[in-house]
């Protein structure tokens, strides 16, 4: 019979989904904690925030890392846990940055230095 052949073709497709599903953040938006609450946690642990907000459902967060390099993270709104973490490269080569998962430990590169970021940029004055 050719059933069987389609229906392990289903079934294959059904479980792949859930591998293909994406790195969004699902937490019901009455249980979500204020982005002042992860603020606050994250300059408690050595961050420099420049801005937070919410994208695919999740905190996301630029600044300053503790280590002294520029980060993207996104957080889980409800319990304000790291689910990515990609690090903001000044490379003039066309990478945008390298993806660490919660767990990476180290670094590949130094840490962006803040008198480095400035240097050579061009200075605008209005009258």
């Amino acid at each position: 019979m050719k059933t069987k052949p389609l229906f392990v073709s289903l079934v294959l497709v059904f479980l792949s989904t859930s591998v293909l599903a994406d790195d969004d953040c699902d937490d019901p938006v009455a249980s979500w904690q204020p982005r002042e609450n992860l603020r606050q946690k994250l300059e408690a642990e050595g961050w420099t925030v420049y801005r937070i907000k919410v994208d695919d459902g999740c905190y996301e967060v630029k600044g300053l890392a503790p280590e002294g390099y520029r980060a993207e993270a996104s957080f889980a709104p409800a319990s304000l846990l790291l689910m990515e973490l990609e690090r903001e490269d000044d490379d003039d080569d066309g990478r945008h940055g390298t993806k660490r998962g919660k767990n990476t430990k180290g670094s590949a590169a130094a840490p962006v230095r803040r008198s480095d970021s400035v240097e050579g940029r061009p200075s605008v004055t209005i009258e």
